[in-house]
C-alpha cells in the first residue's frame, strides 16, 4: 500500500505559501535571515516570519497562528479525507521543540516575582501535546492524536509515525508535520553552547560557525492510496529511516555511522538505490561537528558520487521540530516543479571533509526521487525519501 503526499501548507521568514518559499530557494534569496536582538544587547541572524503575514490569524500566540496558516492550506485535502474515511480514521502526527513558552515563559517570571500565575495560567500550557491536539480540533478528526519532540528531527518523525498509523491499519490518514518558533530562551540556549553564527549560515564551508534559527511550519496530509483525485500529483512517501546515535546529548557521532543507517534504512524501505536518488536535502546545520558528520555519511551512502545536494538553512533558518516538514515540502516542489533549491555558501569548501556536489541555480534538476535527512540532538537520525509515483 503506497502513501500519497498531498501539497504542503506552509509558512516561514522565506515565504507563505510553498510557491513562494520554493522561489526563493531555487534563486537562493536569503532575504529573510534578519537580525534579532537579545535582552543582553546581542544580535543574531535569524529567520523570523514577517508580523504582516500573522496579522489577522485570530489564534492566541504566535505559535498557533503560524499553524493555523500551515494547516488551512491544506484544509481542502483533510475535509475530504474526511468526507471519504471519516473523522475517527482521520489523526494528527505533529512535531515540535516548543512547550508553549509563550505562556509559560512569563507566567513563571510572574510567579517568581511574587506576583502569583496568572489567573487564567494552567499547567497544560506548558504541554508539547498542545499543537497536535490544536490540529486535532481545528479540523474535528478524532484520530490518534500524537506529539513527536526528537529535537530537529522532531516532524521529520511525526511523518514517519503517520506512515506507520496507515501503513498498521489504525488510520486511513493522517494530518502530519510540525511547528516552532524563534523564542530568546531557545536561542541564548544554543549560543551558550557556542553553536550560534553571527553571521549568515554558512554550511559546509571552512568559514562556517554554527546556525541561525528560524521559525514556520509546515503539515502535510498523509493517506493511503485507495483513492485516486483529479489533482493528485502522485508523489509518495516511499520510505522512511531511523536510527539513535546514543553517543552525546547533543553532538553527533563523528564517523555519521547513524545517519548512515537511517538513510540506509530509507534506501531500502524505498526500494531504490543510491544512484537512483536525485536529490537530498541535507540537514546542513552549519555547525563544525554536524556537517563534517554528514558529509562522510553522504559519501559512505552513495560511493563517493552523491546527486546534487544542499541544505536550505541559509533561507530559512534552522525551524527546530519543523525542519524536518518544511524541508520535505522544499523535496515536494522539486519533484512537482523540476528545479532543486540553490546551496547557498562563500563557495569555500572544508578539506577536513569529502567534497559534495552541491546545487546552483544554474544546477539541472527535474528530480523523480529525493531524499530529506533530518539528524537532532541525542543522535534522532531521520531520513526520508519521497518521489513521483511512474
Amino acid at each position: 500500500m503506497g502513501i500519497s503526499l498531498s501539497a504542503p501548507g506552509l509558512v516561514c521568514c522565506a515565504g507563505n505559501g510553498r510557491e513562494a518559499l520554493y522561489d526563493n530557494a531555487v534563486h537562493g534569496n536569503q532575504v529573510g535571515i534578519i537580525p534579532f536582538l537579545t535582552s543582553d544587547g546581542r544580535r543574531f541572524p535569524a529567520g523570523i516570519v514577517p508580523e504582516g503575514i500573522l496579522q489577522g490569524v485570530s489564534e492566541d500566540t504566535r505559535l498557533f497562528r503560524m499553524a493555523r496558516i500551515a494547516l488551512e492550506q491544506i484544509r481542502i485535502d483533510v475535509e475530504d479525507a474526511v468526507d471519504i474515511y471519516g473523522h475517527e480514521r482521520v489523526g494528527v502526527c505533529a512535531g515540535t521543540c516548543d512547550n508553549g513558552s509563550e505562556k509559560s515563559l512569563p507566567a513563571h517570571k510572574a510567579y517568581f516575582s511574587g506576583n502569583g500565575f496568572p489567573e487564567k495560567y494552567e499547567l497544560k500550557h506548558q504541554g508539547a501535546s498542545q499543537v497536535a491536539e490544536f490540529a486535532a480540533a481545528l479540523f474535528d478528526v478524532r484520530g490518534p492524536c500524537l506529539t513527536v519532540t526528537t529535537a530537529c528531527a522532531s516532524s521529520a518523525g511525526a511523518i514517519v509515525k503517520g506512515a506507520q498509523l496507515i501503513k498498521s491499519g489504525i488510520c486511513d490518514a493522517v494530518i502530519c508535520g510540525g511547528v516552532d518558533l524563534v523564542s530568546e530562551t531557545v536561542l541564548l540556549g544554543f549560543a551558550a553552547l557556542e553553536a550560534v553564527s553571527d553571521e549568515v549560515c554558512n554550511p559546509f564551508s571552512m568559514n562556517r560557525k554554527g546556525i541561525n534559527l528560524g521559525e514556520g511550519a509546515a503539515f502535510f496530509l498523509l493517506r493511503k492510496e485507495d483513492v485516486k483525485k483529479e489533482q493528485d500529483l502522485n508523489i509518495e512517501l516511499l520510505g522512511w529511516g531511523e536510527s539513535s546515535d546514543a553517543y552525546h546529548m547533543t553532538a553527533p557521532r563523528p564517523d555519521g555511522s547513524g545517519a548512515q543507517a537511517a538513510m540506509w534504512e530509507a534506501l531500502e524501505m524505498a526500494g531504490v538505490c543510491a544512484p537512483d536518488v536525485d536529490y537530498i536535502n541535507l540537514h546542513g546545520t552549519g555547525t563544525p561537528l554536524n556537517d563534517i558528520m554528514e558529509a562522510l555519511a553522504v559519501q559512505a551512502v552513495f560511493a563517493g558520487k552523491p546527486p546534487p545536494v544542499s541544505s536550505t538553512k541559509p533561507i530559512t533558518g534552522h525551524t527546530l521540530g519543523a525542519a524536518g516538514a518544511l524541508e520535505l515540502a522544499l523535496c515536494w516542489m522539486a519533484l512537482a516543479e523540476g528545479a532543486l533549491p540553490a546551496h547557498c555558501w562563500d563557495g569555500r569548501p572544508d578539506e577536513e571533509m569529502p567534497p559534495l556536489n552541491f546545487a546552483s541555480p544554474s544546477t539541472v534538476g527535474n528530480p523523480k526521487v529525493c531524499m530529506s535527512n533530518s539528524f537532532a540532538f541525542g543522535g534522532c537520525n531521520t531520513s526520508l525519501i519521497i518521489g513521483r509515483k511512474c
